[in-house]
């Protein structure tokens, strides 16, 4: 996949790679559209059962957003698009149909955090250091992460991130419940996970990560009218009324 993005297909699992480790994988224009790309695939592809995402090399996970792609930027730039970018894509990554599963192989700062903070299931390397740096840059984190953040890791946690820029460890982060494992290969562990997802209901999966987003306060409004949409779908009701209109006749609706 162009933009730095690596795609490869495991059976049911698509493993996205941010590809770009001399620069600590961190997030450029092209890597956001990348991955806008892969979840529009993604939410295209009725066989797929979970992704991973992990990143190329052993230093970072994700570094956050790649200074050169908006320190030029003028202020309403800034806002309107470089913030409204990352903000859509990562709202259509919490959205997925299937589980997202964070393979954090180093590094995971900033916009990185911000993302790992999008996904499902998170495992990381012993080695791998958690931050939110943007105080020290003059910004604030920008992609809804302190929002997603404070509903993953106690307050107390994370404004010592969000306020002082502290390096957290994966232990750290582990024992409060923001990763579900440390392992030496966290990028096998994830692709362990995703195939016991492979094994379960899909549109099961699919319903229950909505369910779960909306009880978070994630998309609440598109998670109400996705399950009504599937459930009505289903009746005989709703075919009864798609034949009617291609057939330019009044319904017969039953009740089933």
């Amino acid at each position: 996949m162009a933009g730095r993005v690596l795609s490869e297909r495991r059976g049911a699992t698509l493993v996205l790679t941010l590809d770009n480790p001399a620069r600590g994988n961190a997030l450029d224009g092209d890597m956001l559209a990348a991955l806008a790309t892969a979840a529009d695939d993604v939410a295209g592809d009725r066989d797929l059962r979970a992704v991973v995402l992990t990143a190329g090399g052993e230093r970072a996970f994700c570094t956050g957003a790649d200074i050169g792609a908006w320190g030029s930027l003028d202020p309403v730039a800034f806002g309107r698009q470089w913030i409204g970018d990352g903000h859509r894509l990562f709202d259509r990554l919490a959205a997925l149909p299937v589980p997202l599963i964070g393979a954090l192989n180093g590094a995971t700062f900033g916009g990185g955090l911000e993302l790992a903070a999008v996904c499902d299931v998170r495992i990381a390397a012993p080695h791998a250091l958690f931050a939110l740096p943007e105080t020290g840059l003059g910004v604030t984190a920008g992609w809804s992460g302190l929002q997603r953040l404070g509903r993953l890791v106690p307050q107390a946690l994370l404004r010592e991130m969000a306020l002082t820029g502290a390096r957290l460890t994966a232990a750290r982060l582990e024992a409060v419940g923001f990763l579900n494992a440390v392992a030496e290969d966290p990028l096998a562990h994830a692709l362990a996970i995703a195939q016991r997802c492979a094994g379960l209901a899909p549109r099961a999966v699919e319903a229950t990560r909505l369910v779960l987003n909306a009880a978070a306060g994630e998309g609440r409004e598109a998670a109400i009218d996705g399950l009504a949409g599937m459930m009505v779908a289903m009746t005989e009701d709703s075919r009864a009324g798609r034949e009617a209109f291609a057939a330019k006749r009044p319904p017969r609706f039953t009740g089933d």
